[in-house]
């Protein structure tokens, strides 16, 4: 019996869902199409939008909260403000990307989540929740 790898351990450490081995980039923020240890299918799956959802709720805490503090104690020229956190802004999301990227990959890799399909409001065999009569 083999013990099943955490997914939120595997995202962190941004390693093949399956095994926990791996690596699960190929470049930057390219999977692999196939885990070079086990065997797993990586190249089908999507993390979605949620990776970036999360680095924009995170850095905007951060940036706006760091800026607020910095006005507040040091009011310096607008210039200033932009040549801090403008680079912040960027190396932080890219920073953030691949980290949340893996870590969205693999629980939706564990938890087998796919895309839902809506049914149209004018499929005549169903209702408008999608059952079948």
């Amino acid at each position: 019996m083999t013990v099943p790898v955490s997914p939120i351990r595997a995202g962190l450490l941004m390693r093949c869902p399956a095994c926990g081995k791996d690596k699960l980039f190929a470049k930057y923020l390219k999977v692999h199409e196939q885990c070079t240890v086990c065997g797993a299918k990586l190249g089908t799956g999507d993390s979605g939008d949620a990776p970036m959802v999360f680095i924009i709720l995170i850095l905007g805490f951060a940036v706006v909260g760091g800026a607020l503090v910095v006005e507040v104690k040091y009011t310096p020229p607008l210039w200033l403000h932009a040549l801090l956190w403008v680079p912040a802004t960027l190396l932080g999301s890219l920073a953030l990307m691949p980290l949340l990227k893996s870590l969205f990959y693999a629980l939706t890799y564990r938890f087998d989540a796919r895309e839902q399909v809506s049914v149209g409001e004018g499929d005549p065999g169903r209702d408008a929740a999608g059952r079948s009569p």
